[in-house]
């Protein structure tokens, strides 16, 4: 394949021309979002937030959010909630903790239902407040341990306690009470000095305590993926994985696309290129099975990475092509001698230019009778899978008529090879081309002589080929 399949005309082309399929990918993949959406139930999501007041640094606050997601804040959580099987554990996949700017602690809670969900982030938010207070020696619990608060009061009663001794000592009167005074004081800066080391080093004198930002907000939505999300992104990801397999299998594709490529496939001259008008293509009696149906219904029946027709001439350059060709084959069989041409099974555009060729081939205004006309041409069929061409019987050689980008190079070296075990010398190849008509058609001479019988599909004994 050419590099036309990764361009962006290429993608536009698979869109148009296969938008039955596409559309029929598109629904398919929105009812497996929908059944997707069934599996998973909905949930709701809402936030409640943290104030840490003071001065905090990032590494803070990300420890802080790990405390919040600690099993011992998951723990209390779940026991203050009171809801029947649901434990700590249960409750880690339910929560998020994230640090927020300004010093704020994000708590998201998810839960089946808005009023669940609004209950467990505020749970959790009071329950992160009240542990980290503890942690901080806030605890209001009046049965616990002293902490720095109580060793605060000791030294001011130690500091009250060595002034009273300070004053009752004598002042001055003997050395013992001067040495006795000076070791008071020197006690009493040591006392100072530490209870402010002390403040110095408790984070609660510079961070106040944390506070919950009020309650948090009921969820009126549900959380992503919701059932529309679901089926939006089903549907997105069919028609993108239909895409890509699209442009995959053109990209591996190695169909001989021009006349040069196809001759040497099947091991033969290009006589020339010849123009077929498009049109829709007739059914055959054989092509009514429910499997052809269903494909013509898709719009996959024709090829999509075959490039756009060209508009041609009129009716007169058309047959100006057809002409050319008929003339090197006289050049080649310089007595009348007679043709087979081939057609691969399917191939409508080149059963058109081959019954074209006939007519033209059958319309020679020089005659045959000098023995310098056109050769007699008749046309079958042959399956490109397993082709099998008549014996030779009056036919001098095998014309190939076909399209370009349908046929693989094995299914080209096959009819060449069956051409070869009939007896035939293959004579050259001509290559199809569909275009849009354009201009006016001029209106074709009438031929000299009837044109000859264009047996399509039979041998020259009248048998099926």
């Amino acid at each position: 394949m050419s590099d036309d399949t990764i361009r962006l005309a290429t993608v536009g082309r698979i869109l148009r021309r296969r938008r039955r399929l596409l559309a029929v990918v598109v629904v398919v993949g929105a009812l497996v979002g929908f059944g997707a959406s069934l599996l998973f139930p909905p949930s709701y999501t809402t936030t409640a937030s943290v104030l840490l007041p003071g001065q905090w640094e990032e590494r803070e606050l990300l420890t802080q959010a790990e405390i919040a997601t600690s099993s011992q804040v998951l723990d209390r959580t779940a026991a203050a909630l009171h809801w029947s099987g649901v434990s700590g554990t249960d409750l880690r996949g339910q929560v998020s903790v994230k640090p927020a700017d300004g010093n704020i602690i994000k708590i998201s809670g998810t839960a089946a239902t808005p009023a669940r969900a609004q209950q467990l982030a505020d749970r959790m938010a009071q329950q992160f407040v009240d542990f980290a207070a503890r942690l901080a020696g806030n605890d209001p619990d009046p049965g616990a341990d002293a902490g720095p608060q109580t060793l605060r009061k000791q030294v001011a009663q130690t500091n009250r306690r060595i002034s009273e001794l300070a004053d009752a000592a004598d002042p001055g009167r003997t050395v013992e009470s001067v040495q006795a005074r000076t070791e008071l004081e020197k006690l009493r800066t040591a006392l100072q000095e530490a209870l402010q080391k002390l403040e110095e080093a408790d984070p609660a004198t510079d961070k106040a305590t944390m506070v919950v930002m009020g309650p948090s907000a009921r969820p009126t939505g549900e959380a992503p993926p919701t059932r529309t999300q679901l089926i939006a992104g089903g549907a997105l990801v069919f028609l993108l994985l239909t895409i890509v397999g699209h442009l995959a299998a053109a990209r591996v594709d190695r169909r001989p696309r021009t006349g040069q490529e196809i001759a040497a496939a099947l091991g033969s001259e290009l006589l020339g290129t010849v123009d077929v008008p498009g049109e829709r293509a007739s059914r055959r009696p054989q092509e009514h099975g429910a499997r052809t149906r269903v494909r013509r219904l898709l719009g996959v029946d024709t090829r999509w990475d075959l490039p756009t027709p060209r508009v041609c001439g009129d009716e007169g350059s058309r047959r100006l092509r057809y002409r050319r060709v008929c003339v090197r084959l006289r050049t080649q069989l310089p007595t009348a001698r007679g043709l087979l041409v081939v057609v691969p099974e399917g191939d409508e555009t080149a059963l058109r230019a081959a019954g074209q060729l006939v007519a033209e081939a059958a319309s020679d205004p020089s005659g045959a009778f000098a023995g310098r006309g056109y050769p007699a041409l008749r046309v079958t069929e042959v399956s490109a899978q397993r082709p099998m061409v008549p014996d030779r019987d009056v036919e001098s050689g095998v014309l190939v008529v076909l399209s370009a980008g349908t046929w693989s190079a094995g299914e080209l070296s096959g009819v060449a090879e069956a051409c070869a075990d009939a007896g035939h010398e293959l004579v050259g190849v001509v290559v199809a081309d569909p275009v849009r008509a354009g201009g006016k058609t001029a209106a074709a001479p009438p031929p000299r002589r009837p044109p000859a019988a264009v047996a399509v599909g039979e041998d020259v004994r009248g048998g099926r080929a």
